[in-house]
């Protein structure tokens, strides 16, 4: 994961301290305040102790810190080369859960879970993008703004599931890519996902839609990593009795691009653990989805599985979001019912499973 910081604007960090229920220290905004101020005038006198060192600085933001993102061999690295592994959250469909992303719910994932990357996802049908391309287009804009001011990336997931095919949705892809990358291309932060879970076709039919769309990107932002899905619902093919050879020997004819990977731990056992690994010594890989429970993110928690997971992708430095910020009725949705929209997303709203996640989003870098 990318280095731990502290909140930018004090303020900020203490509203999301109060959030959680965590005790602020009274004198943190003063001295906040205290350190923009000009000096004054008066020097102490020759009985009086000598001025304290400076602080030293905050720690910066996952985006301060790491700067321009790319892939390096089978890799994601930062602007100076390192390795790092991106920890953090993925949105609920906005169509749904828009209540569920705002300020204090950012800030909770931002300065008390310490993520580095949230991802965005916007289904394409279901009453998503197609209905009112500008609206959603904009919703999109909005939180690439919001999560821009936090330091923390963002991946922007065109939510295509069905149908499978995401050829059905080319041109419509083209038209919302060209408008998020026109408009954000001076940003650092942006991580393109433009295909969730491809299904139902093969990965020749993928390969060919990644090879039309990915050009589209590049050419408004060039430098940004590019996250391709793979067949059968982003499983690289397992789901379909396949395997990730499919893609290692016909790879995406693209550079500066990962392929994505979603695992529901209940449902996803050895056989996709294993694919993954060796994919993972092959081409860069992303885990841009993945739950603690069945495929459909309901049901029992397994977190040994799931465990097991994070413990491969730490060892690989593959980097993850977990499904999903929401306070859907579903196990899957770390929130309780009824949070979204309260101002409150302390520890005490949490599921189960966020309460899990959560934990593993915390954990210090390089363990």
């Amino acid at each position: 994961m990318v280095l731990r910081r502290a909140p930018i604007i004090v303020a900020v960090a203490t509203a999301a301290l109060l959030a959680t229920g965590a005790a602020v220290v009274p004198s943190l905004a003063a001295t906040a305040v205290a350190a923009h101020e000009a000096p004054t005038a008066a020097r102490p006198g020759p009985a009086e102790p000598a001025a304290a060192p400076a602080a030293a600085p905050e720690a910066a933001t996952p985006v301060e810190a790491n700067g321009q993102l790319s892939v390096c061999g089978v890799r994601l690295c930062n602007e100076q080369g390192k390795q790092i592994q991106l920890r953090g959250m993925s949105t609920h469909g906005t169509q749904w859960y828009s209540q569920c992303v705002d300020d204090a719910s950012l800030d909770t994932l931002a300065y008390d879970w310490n993520a580095d990357v949230v991802r965005i996802s916007t289904y394409v049908q279901e009453d998503g993008y197609e209905t009112d391309p500008a609206r959603f287009t904009a919703l999109v804009n909005q939180y690439i703004d919001m999560l821009t001011a936090r330091g923390l990336y963002a991946v922007v997931d065109w939510h295509m599931l069905d149908p499978g095919d995401p050829n059905f949705n080319l041109e419509r892809a083209k038209t919302f890519f060209t408008a998020i990358a026109e408009r954000n291309n001076g940003r650092n932060n942006i991580i393109y996902e433009v295909a969730n879970e491809p299904n139902g076709v093969s990965w020749q039919t993928i390969k060919g839609y990644h090879e039309q769309i990915v050009p589209v990107v590049r050419a408004k932002d060039p430098d940004a990593v590019i996250l391709l899905g793979t067949r059968a619902w982003s499983s690289l093919g397992v789901s379909d009795g396949a395997s990730e050879s499919e893609v290692v020997n016909n790879p995406v004819n693209a550079s500066n691009v990962m392929y994505t990977f979603h695992f529901y731990a209940a449902s996803h056992g050895q056989e996709y653990l294993d694919t993954l690994s060796r994919a993972a010594d092959r081409i860069p890989m992303f885990i841009t989805e993945f739950g603690t429970q069945d495929y459909a993110g309901e049901g029992a928690n397994d977190f040994a599985m799931s465990q097991r997971y994070l413990d491969l992708a730490a060892q690989k430095k593959i980097s993850w979001v977990n499904w999903n910020f929401s306070d859907d009725h579903r196990s899957g949705a770390v929130f309780r019912e009824g949070t979204c929209g309260s101002g409150s997303y302390g520890t005490d709203r949490l599921k189960e499973s966020g309460t899990w996640i959560r934990d593993r989003i915390r954990t210090a870098d390089d363990f």
